[in-house]
């Protein structure tokens, strides 16, 4: 088994090649690249000015400022030989520098970590803790009124995005056309640092609430049925009926042995946990305006901040490969029948 993992890891390399140079050179053939919308800044006359006064304002770009802007976002180079210089910028941990903010790229995705693990964090805890208890519910009165309007409420939550539930959210409880209940958006109040420990704890539950419910009304369905499935596969093995001939209650059964038996299909959510709590949601934070990973990228792509979205890009694709390799591990610990070879 320790070859086997040990071949896991070492594939993350041609991997990770093969994701990025892939993602690179889709990006550069983008039309409306930084380059591009640079220059349409300037023939429009809003950018800052380069060259004579009089070249600029006839809305002519002279030849070096031309040749200056295209050595600075690097497109005076063969694409090989752009993503080479990255890759090896990449392997001395400098994923350059940001177009939109004018700093390092590694320290812009760094300072979105905090919000995002904050929210990946909870949604992901109160996804599982919710979803479990329900599934397995719904396994036990199979069939009952309580399982179909259950089922019923799950697929309609399913059916419904989650940045779409945020922005309806908004609009009964964020002070719309209906209740001023939950604040329209943001991490938290402004003020935030003068304010006492408990004030703070319940700004951020403020805050929190309505994004927090957008994050994992997608996962209700896909995690509840899961559970349900596999705890009715359970149910109906020889070795319930035994238990439940020895005189056990039911409720032991279900808990002790049904459920205990039926976490390998759940360990397959908890293997992505890293990727999932800095991963974010592009259209969630753009609709709850939350400074995190989502909207950053969302915005590196609306903006072309290549580097930025690179950036994004290196992290996410690690993340996912560490994350299915956990996944593995998590196999093999919950079914010790399970050998990889």
């Amino acid at each position: 088994m320790f070859y086997y993992f040990l071949r896991r890891i070492l594939f993350i390399i041609p991997a990770f090649f093969g994701i990025t140079i892939i993602s690179f050179i889709i990006l550069q053939f983008v039309p409306g690249g930084p380059l591009e919308l640079e220059l349409l800044k300037m023939k429009m006359g809003t950018g800052e000015e380069v060259g004579t006064g009089s070249a600029f304002y006839n809305n002519t770009i002279p030849e070096s400022a031309l040749n200056e802007m295209k050595k600075f976002y690097g497109y005076d180079k063969p694409i090989l030989e752009r993503y080479s210089i990255w890759l090896t910028n990449i392997l001395k941990f400098d994923l350059g520098k940001s177009y939109t903010y004018n700093e390092p790229v590694f320290e812009v995705i760094t300072s979105r970590f905090p919000v995002s693990i904050y929210f990946g964090l909870i949604g992901f805890i109160f996804t599982y803790l919710i979803c479990v208890p329900l599934g397995t519910y719904k396994a036990v009165k199979n069939g009952s009124k309580f399982d179909f309007f259950s089922s019923a409420i799950v697929f309609a939550g399913y059916s419904v995005p989650g940045w779409a539930f945020g922005a309806m959210a908004l609009i009964f409880f964020g002070g719309g056309s209906f209740l001023d209940v939950f604040p329209l958006g943001g991490f938290h109040s402004e003020g935030f640092e003068s304010l006492g420990f408990f004030e703070k704890i319940t700004d951020l539950t403020y805050h929190t609430i309505l994004p927090i419910s957008a994050y994992v009304v997608g996962s209700f369905a896909t995690l509840t049925i899961l559970t349900k499935n596999a705890v009715m596969e359970s149910l109906s093995q020889d070795y319930i009926k035994t238990a439940y001939l020895k005189g056990l209650k039911t409720k032991r059964v279900v808990i002790n042995h049904a459920l205990r038996n039926s976490l390998i299909p759940l360990t397959t959510g908890l293997g992505h946990f890293l990727s999932l709590i800095l991963a974010g949601s592009f259209l969630i934070e753009k609709v709850f305006n939350i400074n995190g990973m989502g909207l950053l990228g969302y915005n590196s792509i609306i903006n072309r901040d290549y580097p930025v979205t690179m950036g994004i890009l290196v992290f996410s694709s690690i993340l996912l490969m560490l994350g299915n390799i956990i996944t593995d591990i998590l196999y093999a610990i919950v079914d010790p029948r399970i050998r990889f070879k």
